[in-house]
């Protein structure tokens, strides 16, 4: 029976191998670049603290106590924003995942699938626990990542010493180019709140279900939508289901952006339902 993976917001000490290793691959940085460049945005964000600071210390020089208590908060919340944003995703997100796949419990001859894989943070930390089995990503390599493509995850691969058991595909998660029941473990990470659509939404769920092996395991982490995900995993009649908050390490930006895990298993015969929300 799928049990969901352990709560990952305390400090509990468990870490995992994947976790405590030096990553070697480069993973970029996550977000929304196809109108404004990263280096635009990282720029904006720098100005604009350093605007706030400024007026903070003219009101303060002023007397302008209010004022610069006002001007003060702004930019603690613009430091805060980024800080996290930045921790989240060169660290936070790895640390997270880790130890969400370590407590998956794989016995390591899976075959996985990464909806959305990106470079590759999550795709190649599975990769690592399955010598025996595949991790295979599918991506359309938009510009939600820095230096998102193909090769740079191929690197990736190769760097992180797993290239002979990763594949990835060029492809659209609503129309998946793969044969029914192919895979014990479906992963995706911040990817599919990118499709505007509800009913791409849905329809990316629905290819997940009919890719997944009777008893196979889903894990969707996301920053939006993530009810109308467990609603249709349920209506799909997956068990085990749940939902949660992963906690202040995949704050993207602060704890107004948090990240949410769904998780659902496909049923076998005489399995029981047995559900959780948070």
């Amino acid at each position: 029976m799928f049990k969901p993976p352990a709560r990952v917001d305390g400090d509990s000490g468990l870490m995992s191998d994947i976790d405590l290793r030096r990553r070697r691959g480069e993973y970029g940085v996550d977000g929304d670049f196809r109108v404004v460049p990263a280096v635009w945005q990282a720029t904006i964000l720098g100005v604009l603290c350093a605007a706030m600071a400024a007026f903070t210390i003219l009101n303060l020089t002023a007397g302008r106590t209010v004022g610069a208590v006002i001007t003060g908060l702004i930019t603690f919340l613009l430091v805060l924003t980024g800080v996290s944003y930045v921790f989240t995703t060169r660290v936070g997100k790895f640390r997270v995942w880790a130890r969400v796949l370590t407590e998956l419990g794989l016995r390591g001859d899976e075959d996985l699938l990464d909806l959305g894989c990106g470079r590759g943070a999550v795709l190649l930390a599975a990769a690592e626990l399955l010598p025996n089995g595949r991790a295979v990503g599918v991506d359309l390599w938009r510009a939600d990542q820095t230096g998102n493509s193909p090769a740079a995850t191929r690197r990736n691969a190769e760097l992180e010493g797993v290239a002979a058991r990763v594949t990835l595909h060029s492809g659209d998660m609503t129309s998946l180019p793969f044969e029914d029941q192919s895979f014990d473990v479906i992963v995706s990470s911040i990817a599919i709140h990118n499709i505007p659509e509800a009913a791409g939404r849905e329809a990316a769920i629905d290819e997940a279900v009919r890719v997944l092996r009777p008893g196979g395991r889903i894990l969707i982490a996301d920053l939006r939508f993530t009810r109308q995900y467990l609603a249709r995993l349920r209506s799909l009649g997956l068990s085990e289901t749940g939902r949660r908050n992963l906690g202040w390490r995949v704050w993207w930006g602060g704890p107004w952006f948090p990240t949410r895990l769904v998780t659902a298993s496909a049923k076998q015969a005489g399995a029981v339902r047995h559900e959780t929300t948070g």
